[in-house]
């Protein structure tokens, strides 16, 4: 898989959470983990955030509550993703990631029989808090040790610092 680096005015780390509107018994106990390793896996691994971040919500709907066309639809699941800090800058980034989702949900939708549909979400990261703290900055040495330690807490104005900080004489370059 290919790491990308997203950028939200050099701000913190996405906060992904998944909200999943599906029919009754769509997935099993061990199924629903294995879904929720794989969506965990993309923003990790691709994105470089802690596993901590991702937040996975099942909402099972009863038979004949889930509407398409007006009629009901028992075999639809409806996903809502909100992503916090980092948002897809442009059409071809934001189509890729698009198709990169709809690969990462497939075995777990499409493979089984159902219809579905996501859409994705930008919440401003300024209104964003975990355990009371305001994420590290984007890319920081903060941001990189919550990476290791996989859990939110305080961090010193010197790790809201980029880990690969360049300094050059006469230059007045703003992080």
């Amino acid at each position: 898989m290919t790491r990308v680096t997203v950028n939200r005015n050099e701000r913190g780390p996405a906060m992904p959470l998944w909200q999943i509107h599906h029919p009754e018994n769509a997935w099993n106990e061990s199924e629903k983990q294995e879904f929720v390793n794989a969506i965990t896996a993309i923003y990790t691994d691709i994105v470089g955030i802690p596993a901590f971040y991702v937040v996975v919500i099942f909402k099972e709907v009863e038979s004949g509550d889930l509407w398409v066309s007006g009629r009901p639809h028992d075999k639809f699941v409806r996903l809502n993703i909100d992503q916090m800090a980092r948002t897809l800058p442009g059409r071809v980034l934001r189509e890729w990631w698009v198709h990169h989702l709809d690969e990462v949900i497939k075995p777990w939708v499409a493979d089984k029989g159902f219809d579905w549909e996501f859409t994705i979400t930008e919440p401003p990261a300024d209104l964003w808090s975990l355990q009371g703290f305001v994420p590290p900055p984007f890319e920081s040495v903060g941001e990189a040790r919550w990476v290791k330690e996989n859990k939110a807490s305080e961090y010193s104005q010197a790790e809201q610092l980029p880990i690969n900080v360049r300094l050059t004489a006469g230059t007045r370059e703003s992080f």
